[in-house]
Formats: C-alpha cells, sequence, structure tokens
C-alpha cells in the first residue's frame, strides 16, 4: 500500500502538459507609427497623454443629465445583466474544471431484509418443509477515486476555460462600452431633435409674419391671391415638420428608457438645447490600441482558449492514470458493522487508453488546430476592423470640425438673403417667389448646420468606442485557480493575461 501511494505522489509531482504553450501571435500587419488621418503625430513608446478619462468617458461632454442616465445603465440595463451572467458562467466553469485536479469520494450504504425456509430433504429431494427464518443484512461503503493528470489534460482546460472566461469579461466590457455609446448617440439625437423644433418653431413664427405682411399688401392692391397661397404654402408645410420632429424625439426618448433599462412611461426628459461645444479627443498611439479595445482583447483570449484544446486533444493520445480505493463493511448485526472483520478493501492503480480508433484522436487534434486558426484570423481582423474604425472616427472628427464652420458661414448668408428679399418684397422691387426662394434656403442651411452638428456628437462617442474608451487589457480579471500543492502552477500574470 506504501508503494502505490509513493507511485501516485510521484506521478503527480511529475506531471507534464503537452501541447502547444501559448504565445501571442502578432497582428496581420504592425502598428504604423501614426494614425493616417491625425496631422502631426509622431509614435511615443512611452504611454501617451490620454484625454478620455478611465470610467466615465462621458463626462467630456459636460452634461448633467447624461451623467445621471449613464449612472442607470449598470443599474438596470438587462442586455448588460445577460452578460455579466454568461460571465459568471464562465467562472464557475473554471471551477467545474478545477474540481478534477482533486480525489472525487463517495459513499454507499443498505439495509436489506432476506428470508429463508426450512425442510428435511432425502435423496429424492424436499420431502417435507418446516418454519422459516429471516434476518438483516447491513452495508456501508466508501469509494475513492483520483485521475492523475501525468499529461496534463486537466490543466489544460482549466487554462482553456480561464481564457474563455477573461474572454467573457471582455465580452462584457464590450457591451458595457456599446451600450454606453448608444445611449449617447440617443441621448444627443434627442438634444438635437430639441435643436430642430426649436428652429421650427421660430421659423413658423416667422413665416406668419410673413403671411400677414402678405395679408396686408393684398388687401393694399399690391399682393396678388398667389402671393398670399405660397406664403400660406410656406407656413403649413414648416407647421408640418414640427409635427414630424415631435415624433422623432418621442422615439430618441422611448431609446433611451430602453436602454437604462425602464418602460418609457418611466422615463420623461425636459427639453433643452445640446452642449455649445463639442468636445475633440486626442487618439494617442496605434499601438496602445491592442491594449485598449475589449473586443480585440476578446479574440486574443480566445486564441489562448483554442491553443490550450489542442493540449486537451492530444492528451487523448497518452492512457489515463486513475488512483483507486474502496472500503466496505457487511454484517448481518449493526453493532458488528463497523469491526475489521467485516471490512473488505481494494487500493490500486489503474491504467487506461485507446489502442485503435480508427483516426479518431488524429482527427480532434486537426479540428483543434484549425480551431486555433480560425481565432488567429479572428483575432487579425478585429485589429484591423478596429484600426479602421480609428482611422474613420478620425477623418470624421476633423472634416466635420471644418464642415460646421463652413455651414455656419453658409446659415449667416442665407439668414440676411432671406430678410433682404421681404424687405425687397414690401419695397416692391421684387416677387414673392423670391422670398419664398429665400426663406427655403434659409431653413435647408439651418437645418444642414444641426445635422452636422449632430453628426460631430455622434462621432465623439464612435470614435471613444473605437478606442476601447477608458478600459484597458490590464482590467481583465486575473483569473487563478487555486491548485493543489503538487500541481505545477502556471507562470505569473502578466499585463492582465494568463499565460500558463
Amino acid at each position: 500500500m506504501n508503494r502505490t501511494l509513493a507511485l501516485v505522489a510521484l506521478l503527480s509531482l511529475s506531471g507534464c502538459m503537452v501541447g502547444p504553450d501559448y504565445r501571442r501571435p502578432p497582428p496581420a500587419t504592425d502598428p504604423t507609427p501614426a494614425y493616417k488621418e491625425v496631422d502631426g503625430v509622431t509614435f511615443r513608446p512611452a504611454l501617451p497623454l490620454d484625454t478620455i478619462d478611465r470610467g466615465p468617458w462621458w463626462t467630456i461632454y459636460g452634461d448633467l443629465a447624461l451623467d445621471r442616465l449613464m449612472a442607470e445603465v449598470d443599474v438596470s440595463n438587462q442586455t448588460l445583466k445577460e452578460n455579466e451572467a454568461a460571465y459568471r458562467q464562465a467562472v464557475a466553469l473554471i471551477r467545474q474544471s478545477q474540481s478534477a485536479l482533486y480525489p472525487t469520494v463517495g459513499y454507499s450504504s443498505s439495509i436489506t431484509q432476506n428470508s429463508s425456509s426450512g425442510g428435511r430433504v432425502s435423496g429424492s429431494g424436499i420431502v417435507s418443509t418446516a418454519g422459516g427464518s429471516s434476518f438483516g443484512e447491513y452495508t456501508l461503503g466508501g469509494t475513492l477515486s483520483w485521475e492523475i493528470d501525468v499529461w496534463g489534460r486537466i490543466r489544460r482546460t482549466i487554462e482553456s476555460d480561464a481564457a474563455a472566461a477573461q474572454a467573457s469579461a471582455a465580452d462584457l466590457a464590450a457591451a458595457r462600452l456599446s451600450i454606453q455609446s448608444s445611449l449617447a448617440t440617443a441621448y444627443f439625437s434627442l438634444r438635437i431633435s430639441d435643436e430642430r423644433l426649436a428652429l421650427y418653431r421660430q421659423s413658423v413664427a416667422a413665416y406668419e409674419r410673413s403671411l400677414e405682411i402678405v395679408r396686408n399688401q393684398m388687401n393694399a392692391g399690391t399682393a396678388s391671391r398667389l402671393d398670399l397661397a405660397q406664403a400660406q404654402t410656406q407656413l403649413e408645410q414648416t407647421r408640418a415638420l414640427y409635427a414630424a420632429e415631435g415624433a422623432n424625439r418621442a422615439q430618441f426618448e422611448h431609446a433611451i428608457a430602453a436602454l437604462v433599462g425602464k418602460m418609457p412611461a418611466e422615463v420623461s426628459i425636459e427639453t433643452a438645447p445640446p452642449p455649445r461645444t463639442v468636445p475633440t479627443l486626442d487618439a494617442g498611439t496605434p499601438s496602445m490600441l491592442l491594449e485598449r479595445r475589449p473586443d480585440i482583447a476578446s479574440t486574443e483570449r480566445q486564441m489562448q482558449s483554442a491553443n490550450a484544446q489542442i493540449g486537451v486533444a492530444q492528451a487523448a493520445y497518452f492512457p489515463d492514470f486513475t488512483f483507486n480505493a474502496s472500503i466496505n463493511f457487511l454484517s448481518t448485526t449493526i453493532s458488528k458493522l463497523l469491526q475489521i472483520g467485516s471490512a473488505v478493501w481494494s487500493l490500486g492503480p489503474q491504467l487506461s487508453g485507446t489502442l485503435i480508433d480508427g483516426g479518431a484522436r488524429a482527427a480532434q487534434v486537426e479540428g483543434a488546430r484549425a480551431n486555433y486558426d480560425k481565432t488567429v484570423a479572428a483575432y487579425r481582423q478585429t485589429v484591423l476592423t478596429a484600426f479602421q474604425q480609428v482611422e474613420d472616427a478620425l477623418a470624421q472628427q476633423r472634416y466635420f470640425a471644418a464642415q460646421e464652420a463652413i455651414q455656419r458661414r453658409a446659415v449667416a448668408a442665407a439668414r440676411e438673403a432671406e430678410q433682404l428679399s421681404l424687405n425687397q418684397y414690401q419695397a416692391g422691387t421684387v416677387a414673392y417667389t423670391t422670398v419664398i426662394t429665400a426663406q427655403t434656403t434659409s431653413l435647408g442651411a439651418q437645418q444642414t448646420l444641426i445635422n452636422i452638428r449632430l453628426n460631430r456628437f455622434t462621432t465623439v462617442a464612435t470614435l471613444v468606442t473605437a478606442l476601447g474608451g477608458g478600459w484597458r487589457d490590464a482590467d481583465l480579471p486575473a483569473i487563478m485557480p487555486a491548485m493543489p500543492a503538487s500541481v505545477p502552477k502556471p507562470s505569473p500574470v502578466k499585463k492582465g493575461w494568463w499565460p500558463f
């Protein structure tokens, strides 16, 4: 027995891990020294000055109402709760896999009542019977089974599950960032809708004054009924725009309610103008993007999980070592049940494996390698998409700012033309069609300006999302399951990762 225990201890201490050790592959191409859409930004090997607050990035807008709504996302958003539950499920799976490193102890017991009948037997068989008897039988036993992880199959499984849990944690961060970005977009869409409503109210008031001027001119005999009909048409069309915009605003408010996890009837946002200024973000260095995007972190963690599964598949080529022990007590009386004379025990190791499987194990290893290659391709494509999104948002940030400056000049000119045309109409030097054209042009220019401001506000949220918000890959939980003393420990966690 002592030799058996010594053999088990030796196998536990000398266990190896088959399969490739994980090394993070590089992206498809190395990050460029600077973003294409940023002028004058050079590569800095040290950490860049980060203009996005770690955590509440939306405070860059300086809008208190938005701050209050963002605070409700973590509390009530159901999509976020779904992702959080998926993460907890992944962590539980680690503990489930880790339990295979420890012995499994079982027990059993039973009480059986037996009966027999007596008889007098002759050469030809039973010829007569007498009264029978009955007796009880009591059993109590225990078992121990311990799979010795000689080839590292269990440890590779734990490594895979831990990497998958970190991927789930990154998915949770990505979902939170996406919801926050969607909330910011819906909120500023609502605020821009408020600005449109204000524009339409002002336009309706101005067109009502123009209609009154035309009516007075017609009563004086200097204007026709055509002018009056044109002025009335312009007024009613603008009133229709005002009514349609009210429906748009209601939809944005309902979208905000869903994002903060409430019924639409529970959310009512007072009308207010958007902030006067739009923040401009520094993108930092491209090399930092690989550490800031939770979706990149998720695909990278999925690579390690798939890499560990190669080792799990390769371990199937080697035999399994299991240490089994059992003891059972059997007696017809309870008082003698636990006496050593009633015990039957067994103790010893067991070796089992597969000799011929028709290529099943080879196919499993090949499939695991193919799955790893798939995750590498997904990781590299995620990196490429991330850089594309950042470059797109940087270009939009720059060009929309220039477009707004130009459009403001166009609005000023259109307003002046509208006032001049109305003055000239009153003086009788131009037809009323000139006034209608000027009013339509002025209203369209102001609508375009409002749309540009919406684009600038939403571009900030898009750029923050593309840059990963204030997140870092070091924010990933360092999931390090406790190992038995006899199991080789993985290397320390570095930069938030968990490489075995």
